[in-house]
């Protein structure tokens, strides 16, 4: 054994030979070519030559073996184990180089938009030889090495080759196939020897075991080419939406099986048509990309490409898409670039430093959520991040993004006291590196996946959040109204004799309503945290509560704004929702919970028929006040309009226990308006107070038309004019 051969055995039995290539494999050496390979613990290797008989390899060191090389041709290992296994395949180190030159320099740009169908793991057919090329970045790695079931994850069998310039490791291992569970050993710059899944995997084990998975690239043979060609006029600003929010562990549990959930064929079977019988539009999906802790509720997902494996396969989702798209339902999925979780396995400190997020803890650490923060500024990180919306929007469909924790985004401040932050260049608190990313995340969808919309989680006044990039804006499609969802909820919350004092509280959000795309969301954190159900926010007795909500509803839905609604909020769920049990559907059996449930079913049909109710939500004409100031009785109205030709609706909404029985009511003209919609009628629990199916409106001596109006004691009755 020569010198050379000594410190490589000495190298390989610690897992430190940093050039395995230069060493492993077929090489020249003064006595003629020879083979070398590294299979610790096995009984016996034999060369077996494409042409010409198996010959015995020599251990010359534990584990390394040597036989001259065939003089021509390809060459397989067969290699004895102990106990009787046996494999024979291809020497790993007999191929070439994994990734081209493109897409190392597309990657280092950060412009790499087909991250997941190069790197990872990638099922690839090299020189005839099926089996899976393995990818990754770990620029400041010492060595890293592919470990799995196939090589009883040790990581001296399978080091890689690393790509100088690029930081990517790569090597392809041959006759590897499909579900083979894998994950990189990584030694790092600091020492230190850490197993990580894969960051490009597409799919996973099931938590909380925390493997990558090898998978194809789903091949799923899509049936909504109708729904793909006109959901960009579905999602549209005069478009109705109304959105369901849904945690899919939690809607719906196996019957006899509590601690269960279904995955996404039988999901769909029981979710789709429930969605579409109550009128909604879209399902928002809380993260289904993969999250070790399921208690996040998908907040701190680890596998921006891979969705959970709680819910099946890749293709199970593209199935359970699929069928939201035949049966005419948006997918909006939930998308969280702001933080990642410190879980080990994971992205912190990847390679020995910190690679993926900031090394400073005021620009890198979530003290509200114990997670680390992307360095956006890094082109390698944002590419990736960039990559993973359009894995989601275009292999898979997805109808929008909606995008979490803007607001932490933006702010360099963000949650932080004046000492825990760093400012930008210019010494200001915008996150100018997170605000280009949105920016052209925003774009990128646009234009690679025609039709699909974003949606900001955005709690400031940032503005031009939904403004187009080339007039300054961030670019989003739409923008979450927490402003209106705040003052909104702290109004309904309060006893109706207290209500005459803050009347702003329900009608301020009309000052600001036209300053965005805005969705009006009620969403799964106002029903969390000990903030209770929204039935549980209501005030007095349970016939006032019920009423509270269903005023609040019938506002909610005739208020300009595409609308959201978190799942067992439309039955007036009595509990705040948790994520361990399945929404309390017993209620049902109860009659004002079916009658809520009844409410914004025919709410949500209601939206989607009358185009006053969307048609204009982003054009200030399409709202007037027609009675705006009266505290005292604590009385709105307003009139919504949709396009020439379609008639108004009026909205008259009274938040107090009182009755109105002859209210006086301007309306746009006179003549007859029918009661389109009553809170208060029996159906939904009321005491069937209303106008008995219409009203006549008077031109008086002023010109103005008026009508005497029943207003039910929390209600809202719709008034729509008659041709």
């Amino acid at each position: 054994m020569t010198e050379r051969d000594q410190s490589a055995a000495a190298a390989l039995d610690q897992g430190l030979l940093d050039d395995p290539f230069g060493y492993l494999g077929r090489h020249d050496t003064g006595d003629g070519p020879v083979v070398r390979t590294y299979q610790s613990g096995a009984e016996a290797v034999t060369l077996v030559p494409e042409k010409g008989k198996p010959v015995a390899m020599t251990e010359i060191a534990p584990g390394l073996y040597t036989a001259p090389a065939p003089n021509s041709g390809s060459y397989r290992l067969r290699t004895q184990w102990p106990g009787g296994g046996e494999h024979e395949a291809e020497d790993p180190y007999a191929f070439g180089t994994v990734l081209g030159d493109l897409d190392l320099y597309l990657f280092g740009e950060g412009r790499h938009w087909d991250l997941a169908r190069v790197m990872g793991a990638q099922l690839r057919e090299i020189d005839g030889v099926p089996g899976v090329a393995f990818s990754v970045w770990a620029p400041n790695a010492r060595r890293v090495s592919v470990i799995g079931d196939f090589n009883n994850w040790d990581g001296r069998r399978h080091p890689m080759r690393v790509r100088h310039g690029s930081g990517i490791w790569e090597i392809f291992i041959p006759r590897l196939g499909h579900g083979a569970r894998y994950k990189f050993a990584i030694l790092g710059a600091d020492g230190r020897v850490v197993e990580k899944a894969d960051p490009l995997a597409r799919q996973t084990e099931a938590p909380p075991a925390t493997a990558s998975v090898v998978a194809a690239t789903p091949d799923f043979a899509w049936t909504d080419a109708d729904w793909m060609a006109e959901r960009g006029r579905r999602q549209a600003s005069d478009a109705p939406m109304s959105i369901y929010e849904m945690h899919a562990s939690s809607w719906l549990r196996p019957e006899g099986d509590p601690e269960g959930h279904f995955g996404w064929r039988a999901l769909a079977d029981r979710l789709i048509p429930y969605v579409a019988e109550m009128g909604f539009t879209h399902i928002e999906l809380l993260p289904i990309t993969e999250h070790p802790f399921g208690g996040s509720w998908g907040y701190q997902p680890l596998s921006q490409f891979a969705p959970s494996a709680r819910y099946g396969t890749p293709e199970g989702f593209a199935a359970f898409v699929d069928a939201c798209h035949r049966a005419g339902i948006g997918v909006i999925l939930d998308w969280v670039p702001a933080h990642f979780p410190t879980d080990a396995h994971g992205l912190a400190e990847f390679d020995g430093t910190h690679l993926y997020e900031h090394a400073d803890p005021r620009e890198g650490y979530h003290q509200d959520w114990n997670t680390l923060i992307y360095n956006l500024g890094r082109r390698e990180v944002s590419g990736f991040l960039l990559a993973s919306a359009l894995w989601w929007t275009e292999t898979f469909h997805i109808d929008a993004l909606r995008v979490d924790a803007v607001a932490s985004m933006l702010y360099r401040d963000y949650s932080r006291k004046h000492d825990e932050w760093v400012p930008n260049i210019h010494g200001g608190r915008e996150n100018l590196e997170s605000v280009a990313f949105l920016k052209h995340m925003n774009q990128l969808v646009a234009e690679r996946a025609p039709g699909a919309i974003t949606i900001a989680e955005e709690s400031t006044a940032w503005p031009g959040v939904t403004a187009p990039v080339d007039q300054g804006g961030l670019g989003f499609s739409y923008k979450w109204n927490m402003g209106w969802m705040h003052d909104t909820l702290q109004y309904v919350e309060r006893d109706p004799m207290y209500r005459s004092w803050h009347h702003g509280e329900l009608t301020f959000g009309l000052v600001y309503a036209y300053s965005e795309r805005f969705v009006l969301p009620i969403s799964h954190d106002e029903v969390v945290h000990g903030k209770g159900s929204m039935i549980g926010k209501m005030p007095g007795d349970r016939w006032q509560s019920c009423a509270n909500l269903r005023a609040y509803f019938s506002f909610m839905w005739t208020h300009p704004g595409k609308k959201l609604l978190f799942m067992g909020c439309e039955i007036a769920q009595d509990r705040e929702w948790n994520h361990d049990t399945q929404i309390s559907w017993e209620l049902l059996d109860q009659p004002e919970h079916a009658a809520m449930q009844r409410l914004v079913r025919d709410l949500n049909h209601l939206y989607a028929e009358e185009p006053a109710l969307h048609a204009r939500d982003t054009d200030p004409a399409g709202f007037d006040w027609l009675i705006g100031d009266d505290s005292d009785n604590s009385v709105f109205a307003y009139i919504r309009r949709g396009n020439d030709g379609d008639p108004p609706i009026a909205v008259v909404l009274n938040m107090t226990l009182n009755p109105h029985f002859e209210y006086e009511v301007p309306l746009p003209h006179a003549g007859t308006w029918r009661e389109l919609f009553n809170s208060d009628a029996k159906i939904y629990g009321g005491a069937n107070i209303g106008n008995g199916g219409s009203v006549h409106a008077q031109a008086g001596e002023d010109g103005r038309a008026r009508a005497k109006v029943v207003i039910p004691p929390l209600g809202a009755v719709m008034l729509k004019a008659e041709s």
